[in-house]
């Protein structure tokens, strides 16, 4: 195992399933390929491939080998990213990760940081999956719920999310207006999929809410806004999304029990990096804006 580069040629092989494939990628001569594959089988006493007119397939033995690379090469990539992280300009590669749910607020937020830093490339990757800060997956993420305990991150506080309830004029004209919560007797609902979900606002509705009543559920925020903007039902939408659509209305206004708190985080290795000291920065400087502070 102490030759990485021949390890590196198997894993791109296995990969391409082409010696040509494997070269293209690695920027080489497909003699060298071929070269280290052998050299690399003459070395471990087994080999990793069976030679076929298509291509290279992996043996047992490479897959072993080559899922072990798969991952080795994979760390080195993160590691490589985060040494050029350390460097003392606001440029480069800045990976943001959050819910899709905050591309309202957070999408025109990052478009006027990048604004002021043109020389950042930005990567906004969103998901359910937690993008993992300490393998360099991202350099600052965005997230919801109980403060996030992971030894090696660094969690600031943001901001509490703000949600009301809302229906569309199309809604009310055709099944009218409740006055407040105590007044949803009757109504159409739209919720989460998700009875289990803990979303602050979801938890107060699967408790509040008579489940017939809810005539739409669905597990994209998205669709469900879709559905109280069509007119389907009554439904929780982001105040900061709301405020923006002239034609929904508020049935009832935020309240601290649907409020879900958002975190910035970062690791604590690339915590104090120019670029991740200047988006926190400018991201918790937009706060008064977002909470009318």
């Amino acid at each position: 195992m102490d030759n990485w580069d021949e390890i590196r040629t198997a894993y791109h092989v296995a990969r391409a399933g082409t010696v040509s494939g494997a070269a293209e990628a690695l920027g080489v001569h497909h003699a060298t390929v071929i070269r280290h594959i052998d050299a690399l089988e003459a070395r471990l006493g087994v080999r990793l491939f069976q030679r076929h007119a298509r291509g290279y397939t992996p043996t047992e033995a490479g897959a072993d080998l080559l899922s072990v690379a798969q991952e080795a090469d994979h760390r080195f990539a993160q590691l490589a990213g985060r040494i050029k992280g350390h460097g003392g300009d606001v440029s480069g590669d800045l990976v943001v990760t959050s819910l899709a749910a905050f591309n309202h607020f957070l999408l025109p937020a990052l478009a006027d940081f990048q604004a002021e830093h043109p020389e950042v490339a930005l990567r906004y990757l969103t998901g359910d999956r937690l993008f993992r800060l300490e393998y360099g997956e991202a350099h600052v993420a965005v997230r919801a719920g109980a403060a996030p305990d992971q030894p090696d991150n660094v969690v600031q506080p943001f901001f509490d999310q703000q949600v009301g309830l809302y229906a569309a004029r199309a809604y009310i004209a055709r099944h009218g207006q409740p006055d407040g919560t105590e007044a949803l007797a009757g109504h159409r609902m739209v919720g989460a999929a998700d009875l289990d979900s803990r979303a602050p606002h979801a938890r107060w509705m699967t408790a509040e809410i008579p489940v017939a009543s809810v005539v739409l559920r669905s597990d994209d925020v998205h669709a469900q806004w879709a559905a109280i903007e069509a007119g389907i039902g009554i439904g929780f939408m982001p105040c900061l999304r709301a405020d923006t659509l002239p034609d929904l209305v508020c049935i009832a206004p935020p309240r601290r029990e649907w409020a879900a708190p958002l975190w910035l985080l970062s690791h604590m290795d690339l915590h104090r990096t120019a670029k991740v000291q200047a988006l926190t920065a400018f991201l918790k400087a937009r706060v008064p804006g977002w909470t009318g502070a």
